[in-house]
């Protein structure tokens, strides 16, 4: 029988490799969708001295075939974990994860050493003992955390807590004079290993604080710290402030450059929608001045019809003729004063225009 646990952790695998239940890819690419439930538990893990063990019945541990089985709901198996959990990040997490799912049905016991053995065998920790036991008791898959646990297990100590399991990473723990702390439980054949995550450890944390010090200094005196709680002294306090005055000037220089770059793309934007329209105008303004005054504009039409117009009001009528055999003049003419030139005309007329100089334009010398 499979746990709620284990189904979950199966279901996340398969939404993570995008495969099915058999391997298979799921239809359209599209991970199967979890009901809607809550996991999470509504109290901490309690510790071992404040669960009652029933002594009564004898102690026998099952085989990895039988806890690979799946065991009676009244006898889950007993899987310890044991670590330091300093600065308890998502590594541990998902480390206890793995033990919580080795088998279908699995009582995690989770074993946290004191300050004391951590910092005689493996260094100073940030946080306390206390709070990492805290820390390990809010995780949600811990059922149970033992305070003080030992560096090195005993047959003793696994015979107390009835563990049938014991899980870490496989990679050899030299600690305390030994290769490997773990190598008698791995000849005992309760080893069940776990793997490492990859990119987070509480070394890469520390390391990360120290490489950034200054930064997160000026944090915290920002936040309102004193110099002597983060122990700066007087110079780099002043010197922390003065960097931060520094980087407030740079950032509004910075916001200042921005604005006018907006501002600068914006004007731009104007001034080419502006020279657009002068354009636009200039061609039609060309255009319209093209059509009134150009060679063959309505200006020179309307002048040549005034011309017509004006050369036909000015010259005189002819008279019809009868005869098929009279002379047509060649052209109309006008008759200017003290023109040299005079037209034929009746003897009766001649002696009269005599003394008048008259000139004779034709259409043709007009034009």
């Amino acid at each position: 029988m499979e746990s709620p646990t284990s189904s979950r952790l199966n279901s996340r695998k398969r939404r993570k490799d995008g495969s099915g239940p058999n391997g298979a890819a799921e239809p359209d690419g599209i991970p199967p969708k979890m009901s809607r439930r809550s996991f999470g538990l509504r109290e901490p893990a309690p510790f071992s001295d404040e669960v009652e063990m029933d002594y009564s019945k004898p102690y026998i541990r099952v085989t990895y075939e039988e806890a690979m089985r799946g065991t009676p709901l009244d006898r889950p198996v007993r899987v310890y974990a044991d670590g330091i959990f300093d600065l308890f990040h998502s590594g541990h997490a998902r480390a206890l994860m793995q033990a919580k799912n080795l088998f279908p049905n699995t009582y995690l016991i989770v074993g946290v050493c004191s300050d004391e053995l951590t910092h005689n065998f493996k260094g100073f920790t940030v946080m306390n003992e206390n709070e990492r036991y805290d820390a390990v008791q809010h995780c949600r898959y811990v059922d149970e955390v033992v305070r003080n646990a030992p560096w090195t297990l005993t047959p003793e100590f696994l015979a107390e807590h009835r563990i049938d399991f014991v899980a870490h990473d496989d990679i050899p723990y030299s600690s305390a004079g030994s290769d490997d702390v773990y190598k008698h439980i791995k000849e005992a054949g309760m080893f069940a290993p776990t793997q490492r995550t990859e990119g987070i450890s509480t070394s890469d944390i520390i390391t990360r604080i120290v490489r950034d010090y200054d930064v997160y200094a000026r944090r915290n005196l920002q936040r309102g710290y004193t110099a002597k709680e983060l122990n700066v002294s007087f110079i780099n306090e002043k010197k922390y402030h003065l960097q931060e005055r520094v980087d407030k000037v740079k950032k509004r220089v910075k916001d200042v450059e921005e604005k006018s770059k907006e501002f600068v793309q914006k004007v731009e934007e104007k001034s080419i929608d502006l020279i657009q329209k002068w354009e636009e105008k200039s061609r039609e303004f060309i255009g319209n001045f093209l059509e009134m005054f150009g060679p063959e504009g309505a200006l020179k039409h309307m002048l040549k019809e005034g011309k017509g117009r004006m050369l036909q009001a000015i010259s005189p009528k002819q008279s019809p003729s009868s005869s098929p055999t009279h002379d047509r003049s060649p052209s109309p003419s006008f008759r200017w004063p003290f023109s040299t030139k005079t037209p034929p005309s009746s003897p009766a007329n001649r002696a009269r225009n005599e003394s008048t100089v008259t000139y004779d334009i034709s259409e043709d010398e007009e034009d």
